[in-house]
């Protein structure tokens, strides 16, 4: 048997064989040029059980496929899915379990106040403490907090790139800029209403960079 010859790609971009970084699929760059058959010498390619021994050991050994589905469900993070986007929140330092703190009225009597009730067709019936106030974030909100905290972590904490930032996580919500105070104090100013689970993404991923000594401020303007 005679090794198999890979075809070399001359690209600025460089690559391995026939393998073009950023062009050729994991997994179908060298399976696509690797033919098991070209490596049986003529004298061989005949035999029945040979040819079905490497036929079956190939099978066995080739891992295209499983390269294919690592890169697209872990290490692309446009297209990871679920423990693939969970690797990938522990690479750029934040965690897709958030704390919600539940502050919401909810249907009363005459004997309740404003302060603690609201009601009919304004507020729900109140069903029972939670069990836990943690939430977890879908996979495509995930991402964007993902994708946003990565950008973070390379910021240069000025304003237009924290703005940068903001319209990337709430894109077509409305206005949100972050302002300076000029006296350590600077905020993050929301011209939309904030859903509690974007709250505590805010609060909590530190996906919002600022300087050290400054305090920040959240405010929603409806």
């Amino acid at each position: 048997m005679s090794g198999p010859s890979y075809p070399r790609v001359d690209d600025d971009r460089g690559g391995i064989g026939s393998f073009v970084i950023g062009v050729t699929a994991i997994g179908g760059g060298l399976g696509q040029s690797f033919k098991y058959r070209d490596t049986i010498i003529s004298q061989y390619a005949n035999s029945d059980i040979l040819t079905s021994l490497i036929s079956s050991f190939w099978g066995a050994m080739d891992q295209s496929v499983n390269m294919d589905l690592f890169f697209d469900n872990v290490w692309n993070i446009d297209t990871a899915i679920g423990h693939g986007l969970d690797v990938w929140g522990r690479i750029v330092g934040v965690s897709r379990t958030l704390r919600i703190s539940e502050d919401r009225d909810y249907f009363g009597f005459a004997e309740a106040t404003s302060l603690s009730a609201k009601p009919y067709n304004v507020a729900p019936f109140y069903v029972g403490a939670q069990l836990s106030s943690n939430f977890d974030l879908a996979d495509e909100p995930y991402r964007v907090l993902l994708l946003a905290k990565a950008f973070a972590n390379v910021s240069d904490g000025s304003i237009p790139s924290i703005n940068k930032i903001l319209r990337s996580l709430f894109p077509g919500r409305g206005n949100a800029y972050c302002t300076d105070g000029g006296d350590m104090t600077m905020t993050y100013t929301f011209e939309f209403l904030l859903q509690p689970v974007e709250l505590a993404i805010l609060s909590q991923s530190g996906v919002l960079p600022k300087p050290s000594g400054v305090s920040a401020t959240i405010v929603q303007v409806i």
